[in-house]
């Protein structure tokens, strides 16, 4: 019976553990092995090639271009849908029947498939039929080329990211402004604070746990897209929107080769590792928690 009580929590999340451990810890480890070697998709052989396939990359412009892709796209979502988003919770964060609707109606995009997102943006984005060009037009502006022209098709897609992300966040930094106590705004006001100071001291720094989490889960996922480029755009115009994932989806699984797609999935791996490191390293201390 004692032994049974010391085993029994390890049993319960074990099929937890082993469902991450295949799904989630082997092919990490298997893409590494993979990274080292020279492979097909086809062939059983697996030559052993070193750190030719990370060589490789390092000498591709391609690739070069490509991670900068991933970097400013990155940058750009998660700076405008943070910013965004905080503006919104605090227009938002008020009772209402009518904040109630408008919070459903920005939280919608959230749980909507990214493929009937970019099937509907592909649409609106239209250079002749589509509907923004067409508000352009009514107002005397000139059409944009949204996604055929180099220089505006990575800012469309990240278009289409801070629309469809905008309302998790805002909901979540709605519940991070409801959960500071009042006592503090109340304290505030009896200081006679101003609006900018009760901001910078008291909004700001209790909302700081919440900032740190969607600021990380942002740089994570931004750095994951793949859907928006795969429907909308495919990598193109002339690679300007090529970002890491769907690099590696295009060696892996159209040029099948698997050990370059596989060292290029180590460097994204190493890249969102090392960022997150480097944040919870920089900013972790300046979490304010109660």
């Amino acid at each position: 019976m004692n032994v049974w009580r010391l085993v029994r929590p390890y049993a319960m999340v074990a099929p937890s553990i082993v469902t991450f451990g295949v799904f989630f810890i082997y092919p990490i480890f298997y893409m590494i092995y993979l990274s080292v070697h020279s492979w097909d998709f086809v062939s059983p052989e697996k030559p052993f090639v070193g750190l030719d396939n990370f060589a490789e990359l390092a000498g591709s412009r391609e690739f070069i271009e490509v991670l900068g892709n991933s970097f400013n796209y990155t940058l750009m979502t998660v700076s405008l849908t943070i910013v965004v988003s905080l503006f919104l919770a605090l227009w938002l964060n008020r009772k209402g029947v009518l904040y109630g609707i408008v919070q459903g109606a920005i939280f919608s995009p959230h749980i909507i498939s990214l493929v009937s997102v970019s099937l509907v943006w592909m649409w609106l984005m239209d250079p002749q039929f589509g509907l923004l060009n067409w508000l352009l037009a009514s107002i005397g502006l000139p059409r944009l080329e949204w996604l055929s022209h180099p220089d505006s098709s990575l800012l469309s897609l990240v278009l289409v990211a801070v629309w469809k992300g905008v309302g998790f966040n805002t909901l979540v930094f709605i519940a991070g402004l409801q959960s500071i106590p009042s006592e503090l705004y109340e304290a505030a006001e009896l200081d006679e604070s101003s609006r900018l100071t009760t901001w910078c001291r008291i909004t700001l720094p209790m909302l700081s746990p919440t900032l740190f989490f969607l600021v990380i889960i942002n740089l994570i996922g931004s750095f994951q897209v793949f859907e928006t480029i795969a429907i909308m755009t495919q990598g193109g115009p002339v690679n300007s929107t090529n970002t890491l994932v769907y690099y590696i989806y295009q060696y892996g699984f159209r040029f099948f080769k698997i050990g370059y797609a596989s060292a290029a999935g180590v460097v994204l791996l190493a890249v969102i590792g090392l960022l997150t490191l480097l944040y919870f390293k920089l900013l972790s201390k300046k979490v304010h928690y109660r």
